[in-house]
């Protein structure tokens, strides 16, 4: 068996969703992004961190704040990987205000489900993604 195989072996052992272990196989919009309109870094009270990179541009027909290009990195498990995943595919193409009224159940409904054990890092996603608003409206 690969390493590969291994991992996703893994995660379906611990109860990650099939998108979920998707997501962390293919890193979906995981790196850093150079010039951001916002950018946050939260660690959690467990000890996890995630960083946020968000690319924010004014729509030219609504004059709305639309999230253009999201992207972050995480440390330390598969948990906060996923769960940074889904909610960057979750905000792309959003209003700000849109993205600002995403839950953590909303990031756990996308991705099919998390291990009860993990549902913090859903959390952690959501809380690193109101930090990095809030930078931005600071701005």
């Amino acid at each position: 068996m690969d390493e590969i195989s291994k991992i996703i072996d893994l995660l379906k052992k611990s109860g990650y969703s099939a998108k979920a272990i998707e997501y962390y196989i293919k890193k979906v919009n995981v790196g850093e992004m150079e010039e951001p309109s916002a950018h946050f870094v939260y660690t959690s009270p467990c000890g996890d961190t995630m960083e946020i990179y968000l690319r924010i541009e004014k729509d030219k027909h609504t004059g709305s704040e639309v999230i253009k290009e999201a992207k972050f990195q995480a440390i330390r498990c598969a948990g906060a990987f996923t769960s940074g995943s889904a909610l960057t595919e979750m905000i792309k193409g959003k209003k700000v205000e849109q993205a600002e009224k995403i839950e953590e159940d909303d990031v756990i409904d996308w991705l099919g489900g998390v291990p009860v054990q993990k549902v913090h890092c859903a959390c952690l996603a959501k809380r690193t993604l109101e930090f990095a608003l809030d930078e931005y409206k600071e701005r």
